[in-house]
């Protein structure tokens, strides 16, 4: 494949209720988000498999209360995920958000800029996109683990204060097996 050798991913995430055989038992590494305990609303967990069978990321859904829909999205993606090279650099979960609110209008990144976050004592450099519809938020950073941390947003900024709020939780949680 031109540019790197990864296909892109065109598929939409399904969040999971059973096992089937192509279904990874969980990533085999720490997923970076809000703990389930901090949000005041219901949450759903995916996995994306990969052939093999292997996790090629891990995506939490965070919906609000009252059937009221999505409110964001968080992917963790490890290096040589094919969800990480989109069509477009529209993030994976940008487009599962839209997805999720039925929202089918073709969507555009419009701008990056790149942002210094302090989080305690350590200094993230935060990508912040921009899309051509604007109530889309979403921010990106690398871990030093080489996973990238994607969080996509519905109708609100995503701010510093959201940033306290990620937590690393164990790749066990997300076990299926």
């Amino acid at each position: 494949m031109p540019g790197g050798g990864v296909a892109p991913y065109h598929g939409r995430m399904s969040f999971l209720r059973r096992r089937s055989a192509a279904t990874p038992t969980g990533p085999d590494f720490d997923v970076l988000a809000m703990d389930p305990g901090d949000w005041p609303g219901n949450l759903g967990a995916g996995l994306l498999p990969a052939p093999d069978g292997t996790c090629q990321g891990v995506f939490l859904r965070y919906d609000l209360f009252g059937g009221r829909g999505p409110a964001m999205i968080i992917g963790n993606l490890p290096e040589g995920s094919p969800a990480r090279e989109t069509e477009d650099d529209v993030p994976f979960e940008v487009v599962q958000l839209l997805a999720a609110l039925g929202d089918e209008e073709p969507v555009t990144v419009t701008e990056t800029e790149d942002t210094p976050v302090m989080l305690d004592d350590n200094l993230l450099i935060v990508r912040r996109l921009k899309f051509s519809e604007s109530r889309v938020s979403c921010t990106q950073f690398d871990r030093s683990d080489g996973v990238l941390v994607t969080i996509a947003s519905w109708d609100r900024p995503i701010t510093d204060d959201l940033y306290r709020l990620l937590k690393p939780l164990p790749a066990d949680m997300f076990r299926t097996d």
